[in-house]
């Protein structure tokens, strides 16, 4: 075969193609023909078409799972696409035991989600050392119900979902600091612009990328969050804090639905792949 030869190009791409498809694109297609059968692992699938979308409709344990995981964007997605930044900003200092700090912040990254939900909900625990510090300091004077009251038992999850990302997000904003040219800061420093005004007309605009990359990433990992609520509340107290990914789980692992459990997963990957446009088009537009 000639170097020059149009094909030769593609075949270095065969081997990525070939995984891509075989681990990605092909349990996706498999998931959404599950989707349009009736399917338990016991008895042959049943093609019955669109039926298993016509019950996600009337389901309302569906719509409160959608309404949990559409709350759960709206409240960490911000939190973790502006806390790490500020987090960035402190540690990009050349400070001494920085290297350190650094490395404190990004343990929960690397700690297992697994361990992070027993911490926590070792925390949570009525005699556990949050309420046993809220009590000592007055804040409060009775132990505060976190994962056993419906109103508190998701934005408890959602505190160890943050914790756990703050650190990942922040190291793609330092190298996203890192990357910035100290000539522009120079520059304004001879034209007398002051600190506030270099953030708002150099970092912030210079970030926009970093931005977009925080965003999509915690929009897809807020998502699909499973291992925290499987491993604190099982989706309860009274489905309090049951999100889209979890009614998967039980409808395909507890209940064997296999077609209406496919069914809610090609419902999750178009939300997921909707809300990621949405905020690559919005930070474009920005």
């Amino acid at each position: 075969m000639r170097p020059h030869s149009p094909i030769l190009p593609y075949l270095f791409l065969l081997p990525a193609a070939a995984t891509l498809g075989l681990v990605v694109i092909y349990p996706a297609l498999k998931a959404f023909g599950l989707s349009l059968t009736d399917f338990n692992m016991i008895r042959e699938a049943r093609w019955v078409g669109f039926d298993n979308y016509a019950r996600l409709w009337s389901d309302p344990f569906f719509w409160n799972a959608l309404k949990n995981s559409a709350l759960y964007v709206a409240v960490v997605v911000p939190v973790l696409v502006v806390a790490p930044l500020f987090l960035a900003v402190l540690v990009n200092r050349a400070l001494p035991g920085i290297t350190f700090i650094r490395a404190v912040l990004y343990l929960p990254v690397v700690t297992s989600l697994v361990v992070s939900a027993l911490l926590w909900k070792w925390l949570y625990e009525e005699r556990g050392l949050l309420n046993h510090f809220l009590l000592a300091t007055g804040i409060t004077d009775q132990p505060v119900a976190f994962l056993t009251d419906p109103a508190n038992a998701l934005f408890s999850v959602m505190a160890v979902t943050i914790w756990s990302g703050l650190g990942y997000y922040m190291v793609i904003y330092l190298a996203g600091l890192q990357s910035i040219p100290r000539s522009l800061y120079e520059a304004a420093d001879v034209d007398g612009v002051s600190a506030w005004k270099q953030t708002l007309h150099i970092t912030l605009p210079l970030l926009k990328p970093s931005a977009a990359v925080v965003t999509v990433m915690s929009s897809i990992a807020a998502m699909k969050v499973f291992e925290e609520v499987y491993v604190m509340t099982q989706g309860g107290p009274l489905d309090a804090s049951k999100t889209l990914v979890f009614h998967l789980y039980q409808s395909a692992f507890e209940d064997f639905e296999m077609g209406y459990a496919s069914a809610v997963g090609v419902v999750l990957f178009f939300l997921t792949l909707a809300l990621s446009l949405v905020n690559l088009r919005w930070l474009r537009a920005r």
